[in-house]
Formats: C-alpha cells, structure tokens, sequence
C-alpha cells in the first residue's frame, strides 16, 4: 500500500483497536508521538514495532524532539541542550559550538533510531530575535547565517545515523509574538526583508542538502492572504520555485487554532495539500480525523511518495545497548553534558 498524506497521533503506549484501524487507512502515511506516548526505552521500542509492523512500506514515525523544553523522551534518554545554548557558545567559539552541534545531532538521531523512529522535526531555522514566544530558546541565535552553519553541523551528526533533517518553520516564525497554536498570526513585512533575513537559513540549508521543511501557519499579508501551509505562492512559487526545494514538505498540525478560520478539517487539508504539503500533520482530535479520513479525497502524486520514502530512517540501527558500547556515542554523551556548564541560557 502507498503512504497516504495524512501524519496522525495516538493516545497511549500501546495502540488500540480504533488506532490500527486509522493507520491501516490508505490516507494515513506517518504517526507523531508525543510524550503521552513514552514509559520507557523498552515500551517505546515495541510500539514501533508494533506501528511498523502495520504496513508495508511501512509508516513514517516521527516526533518533535529537539532539545531544551521541546524533548518529547526525557527518562533514560541524553538531555539534549536548547539550541540557543549553542549559539551562546559560538560567540565565543564557533568551532566548539559546532562540533557540539554535530555531536547534539548523532546523539539525538542515534537515541531515537534505536528505539525504530524515522524522524524529528528539527532544527528549527528561525530567528532568535527575542520576541516570539513560541520560538524562544529553541533559536540557534538571532544572526542568520550563523543559524545556518549551527544547523548545516547538527545535520551532519543526524545524517551520520540515517536521519534527515526537518527545517522549521518556513519561511520564518521567530519575528512575530503570536503563538499559531492559539491564535492567528500575522506578519506585515515586506517580501524583500522576509527574504534578505528570515530565509536565509533555509536557503543556505536547502543547498546543503535538506530533505524536509515544515511550513509555519503565520500569515504575510505582502506575499499572500493565506497562512504559508496553505499557499501556493509560497510552497510551489518560492519554496519550489525560487528556492528549488525538492524535498518533503511537510504542513504543521491543521488543528491548530491559528488556522481554524481556514474551515473544517477537511476543507483545511484540502488547502494545504493543493497549495504544496506533501504531507499533512492532523493531532490531538481523534473526532476531526475520523471526519477527515471519512471524506477527503486525495491521490498522492508519485513523486510525493518518492519524497516521504526517503525521510525513512535507517532500517537495522544500533541497539541502545550496542550503541552504549560505542566510543563515539559516549564520548559525544559527554560532550552534551557539558553544554550547560559552557553556555548561560537566555531568558525567554
């Protein structure tokens, strides 16, 4: 069966019956977990399993686990810093900061792997200009081209395990306060200084080699009356057209309050997947997707399948308790460890 657009969650550590019966859908191709989602290594090791043992090819299994205060497995895994910490210390060694930025990137990718995720949404490519509270610490820092350098190193350390890396959230979250999750978000610059700023991680990042890109529901009224996730101008005109992105795109989640405005889920996901997403991330409201899954009509394109086979991580990983054994990983565990003693956290 070919992966769906649609990316869903699920409630606990196991699966119910009415979860297989969801990602046994043909609209489904991929699940995010959550921290409702995680007991244990163990625990967690089984469920996807048990999610990839559900399909073939099988499901994507992703997660937002960046560091800081967005690390979803905390108990029993390395405790990743917040990014800015990296930026803290580049401005006083960048070539420490980014090995440290490489060596965040394997940990992260290597810990999740072992337990059969495919993916993390990370890194964020936003500015850390100090004003969006939603963006925050999980900024690299508030220069773009060093967003750039820390980024293009921390996905060297995830594709050294098989990992591809997810920018977000395009074209930029970081220079409005609204928080998308709650509210609508509305952004009134110009394109030229969207561009000469904000895009620039991406760009660059988009050269070396990035393989997804979250959009941001922020609204840039200069562009286009509609949110990023929803508009063609911005995913297929600039996204794939100026910037020539042929990698994943991947909406963020539909349900959000920011977005509601747009219409029913179905009507949402519709949007979105005209204007550009290859795949369509729909969370914590099982009634909207039971109603999405019922009545959209979509046909994935050939080349968006092509695109979401290649975010699949690596097929036979380490164990944890092989990779324990590894020199490399302990000493980059060590590494990590010490971030906090060589960076001092800005306030949010």
């Amino acid at each position: 069966m070919s992966p769906g657009p649609v990316m869903l969650d699920i409630e606990g550590t196991r699966l119910t019956p009415d979860e297989k019966t969801r990602l046994s859908h043909p609209l489904v191709g991929g699940v995010i977990l959550f921290t409702r989602n995680y007991t244990s290594r163990e625990q967690l090791t089984e469920l996807c399993a048990e999610i990839h043992a559900l399909r073939s090819p099988s499901l994507l299994i992703a997660v937002d686990h960046e560091g800081g205060r967005v690390q979803r497995f905390k108990d029993n895994f390395t405790r990743l810093p917040a990014m800015r910490e990296l930026g803290n210390i580049w401005d006083r060694n960048p070539t420490r900061a980014l090995h440290l930025a490489q060596q965040t990137g394997y940990v992260l990718a290597a810990e999740l792997n072992a337990c059969g995720i495919d993916l993390s949404f990370t890194p964020v490519l936003d500015i850390g200009l100090g004003q969006s509270c939603v963006i925050g610490n999980r900024a690299f820092h508030h220069k773009s081209h060093v967003i750039a350098k820390l980024a293009h190193s921390l996905m060297l350390g995830l594709k050294s395990v098989g990992f591809m890396a997810v920018g977000k959230h395009f074209p930029g979250h970081g220079y409005i306060q609204a928080d998308t999750h709650v509210e609508r978000a509305i952004d009134n610059r110009s394109y030229a200084d969207i561009e000469m700023d904000d895009m620039v991680p991406f760009r660059q990042m988009i050269n070396f080699g990035l393989a997804g890109i979250m959009s941001a529901h922020v609204i840039y009224p200069e562009i286009d009356r509609n949110p990023v996730s929803f508009s063609s101008v911005w995913l297929k005109d600039i996204l794939r057209g100026e910037l020539q992105f042929d990698g994943c795109i991947f909406s963020d989640d539909l349900n959000m309050l920011g977005v509601a405005y747009i219409g029913n889920i179905v009507a949402r996901a519709k949007a979105a997947l005209q204007a550009g997403c290859d795949m369509i991330l729909v969370c914590n409201n099982p009634p909207s997707l039971d109603q999405l899954l019922a009545a959209l009509q979509w046909d994935i394109s050939a080349v968006s399948c092509a695109r979401l086979a290649r975010m699949h991580g690596r097929s036979h990983p380490l164990s944890m308790i092989e990779l324990r054994e590894t020199a490399n990983y302990t000493k980059a565990v060590r590494e990590i460890s010490s971030i906090g003693l060589e960076s001092q956290e800005l306030p949010l």
